[in-house]
């Protein structure tokens, strides 16, 4: 059994370049492909103290649905959660030469962060109810008790000088 599973987070480097590619049956007649890419970053702190990033970038490919999303929503900046597998392959450059790279091949992929008023289909929710609020209790509050007799009451620790409560 073997795992090919890449999840990431990050922010979009490049607005998306949207491609059709001509199928060779009836069902994949123009098949739309996404690519952009994505930075993910780390913050740590080195042997002197001082703070560090290291930035990644990944090339990120997306087919069919999941590119007509990335056509429509996704532009440089926007954050995204990324699920795929990762793939290598190679192709042969102008001159030639062999090239090998690395992708992640989208299966799943989820807008984050707030969403901008300035993009097509989206709309700022004037209020969004909390997922879950507790409800108080419905009892009765309880009425506090008067002392009604005139007589003062005795606060005194008595003749040890403790108090014989058990905490």
């Amino acid at each position: 059994m073997s795992v090919n599973k890449v999840i990431l987070v990050g922010n979009v480097g490049r607005d998306p370049e949207v491609r059709y590619l001509n199928g060779n049956g009836a069902q994949d007649a123009q098949a739309k492909v996404a690519t952009f890419t994505l930075a993910t970053s780390e913050r740590y702190r080195d042997r002197s103290g001082e703070t560090r990033e290291n930035t990644e970038w990944h090339n990120i490919v997306a087919w069919r649905q999941t590119a007509d999303v990335c056509e429509r929503f996704v532009k440089k900046g926007t954050q995204l959660y990324i699920e795929g597998k990762l793939r290598t392959r190679s192709y042969s450059d102008a001159q030639g030469v062999k090239k090998y790279t690395t992708e992640i091949v989208v299966d799943t992929l989820q807008l984050l962060g707030r969403r901008d008023e300035t993009q097509q289909g989206y709309q700022q929710p004037a209020y969004q109810q909390p997922a879950y609020q507790p409800q108080p209790a419905q009892r009765p509050a309880p009425q506090p008790q008067q002392n009604t007799s005139s007589a003062p009451i005795d606060l005194s620790l008595g003749e040890s000088g403790t108090d014989d409560l058990p905490f």
